[in-house]
């Protein structure tokens, strides 16, 4: 799959809040952080936090702008769009780090404003 193969299937998945996708997509031993929120290692605990996240709002909704991927690192950066939890709306730009391995994110790494969700 190629990086922009890659990143759109992601964040589709992701703005449907799948977390079976995430859990075939996820190494075992996956490093995730999402924001400030300090890294969490573990597949288990990576869907716990994915979970979590995705209880927190009502929706959201990713507008990719660039995708830039060299050997096994993918990264890519644009808009996020959330429906809180009361209905009211919050965007943020984002950028994401990705190193995989094999088929598998072995690096998850969100960088966006979520506290004001």
């Amino acid at each position: 799959m190629n990086a922009n193969q890659l990143i759109e299937n992601l964040y589709k998945r992701v703005d449907a809040k799948d977390l079976n996708y995430l859990q075939n997509i996820l190494a075992e031993d996956v490093r995730f952080r999402i924001g400030s929120n300090d890294v969490i290692q573990g597949i288990d605990a990576a869907l716990a936090a994915n979970h979590g996240f995705f209880a927190s709002i009502e929706s959201m909704q990713h507008s990719i702008d660039r995708v830039w991927s060299q050997q096994d690192n993918v990264i890519c950066h644009g808009q996020v769009n959330y429906v809180r939890l009361d209905g009211s709306k919050y965007s943020a730009p984002f950028a994401t780090i990705l190193k995989m391995q094999g088929e598998k994110i072995q690096d998850y790494l969100v960088y966006a404003d979520i506290s004001a969700l």
